[in-house]
């Protein structure tokens, strides 16, 4: 498989770690669309957030329970938005489920 977020989580591709557990992995994005914006994936590859299933849920739950934790490092104590992407017509450029934290700043309502 070739995946450009599993290469990040093996260390093959650089990244700047923000936070990382037996189960998550989370990094600056290098395009950031707010003052904070990290992504946080799970260490087990999921094509998107259409593939979840009972065989894969504990890892998106891990990932979901690590998404305050990171907030909480990135200093987002005044709230922040998460947002995941799915298929191409949904924005999604990597075929490793992710989300996108995004705060540090107030946010539009609207994002288009």
């Amino acid at each position: 498989m070739d995946c450009l977020f599993c290469s990040i989580i093996k260390g093959d591709i650089p990244s700047s770690k923000v936070y990382e557990d037996d189960y998550v992995y989370a990094f600056k994005d290098i395009n950031p669309n707010a003052k904070v914006h990290v992504l946080v994936v799970p260490k087990t590859h999921i094509d998107s957030a259409d593939c979840i299933e009972e065989s894969n849920i504990e890892a998106v739950s891990k990932v979901m329970l690590a998404i305050p934790k990171v907030a909480s490092v990135c200093g987002l104590s005044d709230g922040y938005r998460v947002i995941t992407n799915v298929g191409e017509n949904g924005g999604q450029t990597v075929k490793h489920i992710h989300f996108h934290i995004l705060g540090g700043e107030k946010l539009p309502v609207k994002l288009a």
